[in-house]
């Protein structure tokens, strides 16, 4: 797929981010190249497949995600100039 100056122009509108006009050309290939492997990734034949969430058979190996307390916290915030129970304090910067 070819990238358009129309096209390129949105994505700097969408993405807040501008490009610099000796550039554009270069980023316009690049972008194309992208596009046109994810093109070559769309022929694949997945009917006959499953979605697969994990390849981890039966139970997980991880660790229960469970809350605890490693007093991290208080290691950093012993290094900061002011704090407010167990949290920074700043100035004030919106009126």
């Amino acid at each position: 797929m070819e990238i358009t100056d129309e096209m390129l122009h949105k994505l700097e509108k969408l993405s807040a981010f501008s490009i610099a006009e000796d550039k554009k050309e270069e980023f316009k290939k690049q972008l194309g190249e992208i596009v046109g492997f994810v093109e070559i990734l769309n022929e694949l034949d997945l009917d006959n497949i499953d979605a697969t969430v994990s390849t981890i058979k039966g139970s997980t190996p991880f660790r229960e995600d469970s809350p605890r307390e490693t007093g991290v916290s208080d290691d950093v915030l012993a290094h900061a100039p002011k704090r407010s129970e167990r949290y920074f304090e700043v100035p004030k910067i919106v009126e």
